[in-house]
């Protein structure tokens, strides 16, 4: 009778909801990033489920992502240096030395 078809009248009853539901919960999410900024999303998630929103955590890992919120790990650090090796050690000389003035020690790596 209105000239649309059934799909996309109740199309557009469903996108218009969850946009609603989305900026009071998108909110709830900034206040959690706001008062807890070293949390991830798994973490604001679990904060909002304590404070009694019910949210999954991709719903909040999109809303972060849109907001610029979400938190990288840091990079873990890696040893480079394999000191447990059977060559030869050589003793530091540069250590013994009492260094008073410029130019006195000159350290160098060779390959």
């Amino acid at each position: 009778m209105a000239g649309i078809s059934r799909a996309y009248y109740y199309r557009g009853l469903r996108v218009c909801e969850p946009v609603s539901r989305d900026a009071a919960l998108r909110q709830h999410v900034q206040q959690v990033a706001l008062d807890w900024s070293c949390y991830g999303y798994r973490r604001v998630t679990q904060e909002l489920k304590r404070q009694g929103v019910r949210v999954n955590h991709n719903r909040v890992l999109r809303l972060m992502r849109e907001e610029n919120l979400v938190r990288y790990p840091k990079k873990r650090f890696v040893a480079t240096t394999n000191s447990d090796h059977r060559l030869p050690v050589y003793p530091n000389l540069a250590a013994e030395m009492d260094i008073t003035a410029p130019d006195q020690l000159w350290v160098s790596d060779m390959k």
